[in-house]
């Protein structure tokens, strides 16, 4: 059952998403906001009305019966109708036509919730369709983020960025496996969340072996030595389809990373160069790499079901089971947009980047894992496919049409909004993709008998 909550919440909701969205194309001239013509982006001047479109559709058209502002948008910013390619040639409102009519979509959005006020509370409906709308956003705003990356554009400045004190925060690896034992979970979410996305549903029995899986991700360091091994060159270490992505990149090393000088490494950061933090995650690599790595390590990537046990059981009868209940967040149930979320997990952007996986102790699940939430998506081994009893929400085009097509990734990272991810969240790319924050953590073989 969805949780009912203040129009005022709904307001700031719709407020803070937008602020990001300003934020990120800030300082970006009449070119850049078109970018060039790449298969893994869009044109930010597009995606921008997207958004916009997206909030009227769904909400002011398709539940309220509300007349469209632009006789043409569906013809511009509709994502399922309008091919990618063509993005760059549509007749695109001029940025601030497209901040307008943001702003305008808004306001008639906060119009129709009533009386604002902490006090006022929203309907069921609209305490679903509005968060579901605004977290549409906050997906489109960590696809700018890294868009603005993968085009070298400058690094934005977000002024959340002024809430993390990098200085105090733990430094350094974080060595060592979590053993997790066997039994039965619930895989997905039940009725009643108060919130969750349709390929969350429904929660459901699984069979979990017993496993042991990296108390934080594979860091720079640990990759930097399967690059030194020549990791990349070695055809047993690549399934069939990843061997073949790699001889089509030409793929080398992780791709933002630039050799300086034997067995040292600097990285591309936006438009900055930056020696190679060792000890932060693995960033921007794709589940092929991912894989690769892992038939080096002689370890392997954990299924979505081993994430999703590992950040919300508990130990339970010493340590021999996990408990029935889970937790919303690896460190317990409070979390979200609040202080708790804050001082436990690199997310919202506020590190303009990763920091080391010794950071945010205070986050750890109950079986001692870090980072579970935060810092980098964490690819996982699994398909992206439906639970038993899916049935997509009002946004239809969501889940269903990529089932099987893509893999799963799980935990946030840097640029994700933490009042949108939790232990059960599911992203979704396709395996070839290292453009978004994708890195990963590993398990120990199967033992099997």
């Amino acid at each position: 059952m969805t949780e009912i909550v203040s129009t005022q919440t709904l307001v700031d909701l719709l407020e803070d998403a937008n602020s990001r969205t300003l934020e990120l194309v800030d300082g970006l001239d009449g070119e850049q906001i078109i970018g060039p013509q790449l298969p893994i982006v869009n044109p930010l001047l597009w995606e921008i009305g997207h958004v916009g479109w997206f909030y009227e559709q769904f909400i002011l058209r398709m539940l309220y019966g509300g007349d469209k502002t632009l006789d043409n948008g569906d013809d511009m910013y509709d994502s399922i109708a309008i091919e990618h390619g063509v993005r760059w040639e549509l007749p695109l409102l001029p940025l601030p036509d497209s901040l307008k009519y943001i702003d305008d979509t808004r306001s008639r959005l906060i119009d129709r919730l009533g009386e604002i006020s902490p006090g006022n509370m929203a309907s069921e409906q609209d305490s679903f369709i509005y968060p579901f709308a605004t977290f549409h956003e906050d997906m489109h705003t960590e696809a700018y983020t890294y868009t603005r990356n993968t085009l070298e554009y400058p690094q934005p400045n977000f002024a959340a960025a002024d809430t993390l004190d990098k200085a105090a925060l733990e430094t350094g690896p974080l060595p060592g496996d979590a053993e997790i034992p066997g039994g039965t979970f619930m895989l997905g979410s039940t009725p009643d969340e108060p919130f969750l996305f349709d390929n969350e549903k429904w929660g459901h029995d699984v069979t979990v072996y017993p496993f042991q899986i990296a108390r934080a991700p594979v860091t720079n360091e640990d990759f930097a030595a399967f690059v030194a091994d020549d990791g990349y060159q070695r055809r047993d270490l690549w399934h069939d389809i990843g061997w073949g992505w790699r001889q089509r990149a030409e793929a080398e090393h992780p791709v933002y990373w630039l050799p300086n000088g034997k067995d040292s490494w600097q990285m591309r950061h936006f438009d900055q160069t930056i020696d190679l933090p060792l000890h932060q995650p693995l960033i921007h690599v794709n589940w092929y790499e991912a894989s690769a790595y892992c038939n080096w390590a002689k370890r392997r990537l954990p299924t979505e079901i081993e994430w999703e046990v590992a950040a919300t059981t508990e130990p339970a009868s010493g340590g021999k089971e996990f408990s029935k209940t889970k937790r919303r967040y690896p460190w317990g149930d409070d979390g979200g947009n609040d202080a708790a979320t804050l001082s436990r997990a690199n997310l919202d952007g506020r590190g303009l980047g990763c920091v080391d996986v010794a950071a945010f102790a205070a986050g750890d699940s109950a079986w001692g894992i870090r980072q579970m939430l935060g810092n980098v998506w964490e690819w996982t081994d699994s398909n992206f496919e439906p639970y038993p009893g899916f049935k997509a929400d009002s946004y239809k085009e969501y889940s269903e049409p990529v089932f099987g097509t893509r893999k799963v990734l799980r935990g946030g990272a840097w640029a994700t909004r933490s009042r949108m991810v939790n232990n059960k969240y599911r992203n979704f790319f396709t395996p070839e993709r290292r453009d978004v924050f994708g890195g990963f953590r590993t398990c120990a073989p199967h033992n099997w008998p």
